[in-house]
């Protein structure tokens, strides 16, 4: 799961898409990352770990990072919230198979839309809200469709 700073956005992704392998008793290794490196180290933004928690997710335990190369080589997939963080990760790719890989999130419930997560940094309270539905329903399809 890939947004901009990995502060709101993926680790939402990451934290609801992980209850749900957790609870449907799945193996599937999740992670996320930002495009830049700003807040390597920091936790979550406050606000996605408290719309998290008040769904039964805890999302503390992640630090942000940022997106390496060697993250298109070792996972399947790369979900990522917008076209800019897109495009910034398909330029990591070496090769077609890891662009492939590549994918926009709400292109799993509207394919080929290309439809972005906004971002619910500057949003307040109901921009938090509406993204963690957004990611809701599309962490519903990646486990319909690959888990």
């Amino acid at each position: 799961m890939v947004c901009l700073g990995n502060i709101c956005r993926s680790p939402l992704a990451h934290g609801i898409l992980q209850h749900k392998v957790d609870q449907l008793g799945l193996n599937a290794q999740i992670d996320s990352a930002g495009t830049n490196g700003f807040h390597n180290g920091e936790l979550p933004d406050s606000r996605s770990m408290e719309i998290a928690l008040t769904k039964g997710i805890d999302i503390s335990y992640q630090r942000s990072r940022q997106i390496k190369r060697s993250d298109l080589a070792n996972y399947d997939l790369i979900y990522v919230m917008d076209s800019s963080n897109y495009n910034n990760v398909l330029r990591l790719a070496n090769s077609e198979q890891e662009k492939n890989k590549i994918i926009m999130i709400m292109n799993e419930l509207e394919p080929g839309r290309n439809i972005n997560v906004p971002d619910p940094y500057y949003g307040g309270e109901e921009g938090f809200k509406n993204v963690y539905e957004m990611l809701d329903k599309a962490t519903d399809k990646i486990i319909e469709k690959y888990l």
